[in-house]
């Protein structure tokens, strides 16, 4: 609190001499803002909301423009399957380092992943890219997730990394390989972006989905991706930012 002084009166002569100090008025400097308190009636707090949407990555937009959040990390090990581009995946890798998670791409092709690594983190290493079988573990926590990116080809070989509380694998499928029903049965959630009939019909059968859906898979623009489990489907549209769209360019499906 700020005070302001005043002074007193010197000695008279012949008076005993006393020291002086100064005369502190307390009260007295910069005072806080003065409103009116906020009251609210029983009757008033039905009008009150307060809208909290789920916290996680944002992927896109879905059909009515709004976003479309996926929550990547969890206390249990989370397992997506994309069958689909690297744009997408890469698009999600960046969006997830920059909610802090730490991203580690294991990759037969370092050079698709070595540009946007660098310029992910401004010099820092949030996303790293590793040789096929050359992923060690994470170290995964609440404080510091981490998002593994497998992009090894259609057919992709079991992990050597142990499944982990809030680290989250996605597999990249550019097509779908004899081993795809495994790999799809195992995801807790698939993207699918364009397919071709015949691959469309396979994940139809995989993943229950509607006639329609099955249609119109192998139509799909650049920049759609279905997001299926069992029980709930969403068509997810990827608009990338201005710094995305510098670093990785247009949407597309085929690298």
């Amino acid at each position: 609190m700020a005070y302001q002084t005043y002074p007193v009166p010197g000695p008279q002569p012949g008076a005993e001499q006393h020291p002086v100090r100064p005369r502190v008025l307390p009260g007295f400097g910069l005072r806080g803002p003065r409103r009116e308190k906020h009251v609210l009636t029983a009757e008033d707090l039905g009008a009150l909301s307060f809208p909290v949407g789920d916290d996680g990555v944002v992927i896109g937009e879905d059909p009515q423009g709004q976003p479309a959040v996926l929550g990547l990390f969890r206390p249990t090990a989370y397992d997506l399957v994309l069958v689909g581009g690297v744009w997408t995946a890469q698009v999600i890798a960046l969006r997830a380092a920059a909610t802090g998670a730490r991203v580690a791409v294991e990759t037969g092709r370092a050079q698709l992943w070595g540009p946007m690594a660098q310029a992910a983190g401004g010099g820092q290493p949030c996303v790293t890219v590793h040789q096929v079988g050359r992923l060690g573990p994470q170290g995964a926590s609440v404080a510091s997730p981490v998002l593994v990116v497998r992009d090894l080809g259609a057919r992709p070989p079991r992990g050597r990394l142990s499944a982990a509380p809030w680290q989250t694998t996605l597999t990249l499928l550019p097509y779908l390989g004899p081993n795809a029903g495994r790999v799809l049965n195992s995801a807790d959630l698939v993207g699918v972006q364009r397919v071709s009939p015949q691959e469309a019909e396979l994940i139809g059968r995989v993943l229950s989905l509607d006639p329609q859906d099955v249609t119109a898979l192998p139509g799909l623009g650049e920049d759609l991706t279905l997001w299926a489990t069992r029980m709930r489907r969403q068509y997810v549209r990827t608009v990338p930012g201005p710094a995305e769209q510098q670093v990785l360019g247009a949407p597309r499906r085929m690298d």
